[in-house]
């Protein structure tokens, strides 16, 4: 069972920026493609971005591209993803998710693709 602690959430005025940070466990994280995304009141969940096992491959959602850099450190079991320009409109409740792969270069962008996932964190941007 892999378990991921996200952080670095918090209030931030329009702008802005924050960096997301998405401590897994060490023994299994580094066989993980991982994603981020998120929550918004009343939404439905959705994909912000992904980066595969061997971090070589990432995808952005159409919303967010030129906003994010999803990346991540295997040596620290982490995957991050840094915010920039945040809007009012990216208030959510972020979460990672990891999804156990055999092949390192792949990505996966659906929510049923993960097997874990992470208790979130609170961004809110204020205008």
């Amino acid at each position: 069972q892999v378990q991921l602690v996200e952080s670095g959430g918090g209030l931030v005025q329009a702008g802005g920026s924050l960096r997301l940070s998405c401590v897994a466990s060490k023994r299994t994280y580094s066989n993980y493609a991982m994603g981020w995304f998120r929550q918004a009141p009343g939404k439905d969940r959705e994909l912000i971005a992904t980066i595969s096992w061997s971090g070589t491959r990432t995808y952005y959602a159409d919303s967010v591209k030129g906003q994010v850099t999803i990346s991540r450190d295997n040596a620290k079991n982490t995957v991050y993803l840094q915010m920039n320009g945040l809007k009012p409109e990216d208030t959510a409740v972020y979460y990672c998710a990891a999804k156990a792969v055999t092949i390192g270069s792949n990505y996966y962008t659906r929510i049923i693709d993960y097997d874990h996932w992470g208790q979130g964190t609170q961004v809110t941007v204020s205008s």
